[in-house]
């Protein structure tokens, strides 16, 4: 894929994204689906690598250009997460007065329930494909119901997850 046009999607996405995996159904859909130049592996790869290091959970809009087109791909999703950066300041300057307008924050919580509901459509494939048996089912419901019930921070979760994962290996 061209680098150019894949800089233009991964903008798209993020400018159309106001948290880290906001924009993942969107690259699913440009990327899996239509283009077909990345699968459901890749974008969980992609994902966990982002989610892996410190720093905001859409860092793995860098990963997804790696894996499309690689050193140059990660650059232009590089390009594409700093460039809403340099738009916001003008546009916070220019509507900062009207954010607290009554209209302007029923149009943002709509925003937040429409994204919510695509992230949990793109949620749905990913699992699919990176659940490949009874244990990883079985973990998945685990820290699921451990990040519902409990104030366990996420790290210890993914440590105890790559625990029982590699647990899991050994016994096999």
């Amino acid at each position: 894929m061209n680098v150019v046009i894949l800089y233009l999607i991964l903008l798209k996405a993020t400018m159309t994204s106001f948290s880290g995996l906001a924009s993942l159904p969107m690259l699913r859909n440009d990327l899996v689906v239509q283009h077909r130049v990345l699968t459901d592996r890749e974008l969980n790869t992609a994902v966990a690598v982002g989610s892996m290091g410190p720093g905001p959970l859409g860092l793995y809009v860098v990963s997804v250009g790696y894996f499309v087109s690689g050193v140059p791909g990660a650059f232009a999703g590089m390009l594409a997460l700093m460039t809403p950066a340099f738009l916001i300041v003008p546009m916070v300057r220019h509507f900062g007065r009207r954010a607290d307008h009554p209209r302007a924050k029923q149009v943002i919580q709509s925003v937040t329930l429409a994204a919510a509901g695509l992230i949990l459509s793109a949620s749905v494939p990913l699992a699919r494909d990176a659940i490949t048996g009874v244990v990883p089912a079985l973990l998945a419901g685990a820290v699921f119901v451990l990040m519902v019930a409990t104030r366990i921070d996420t790290v210890w979760m993914i440590v105890g997850s790559a625990a029982a994962g590699l647990l899991w290996q050994v016994v096999q």
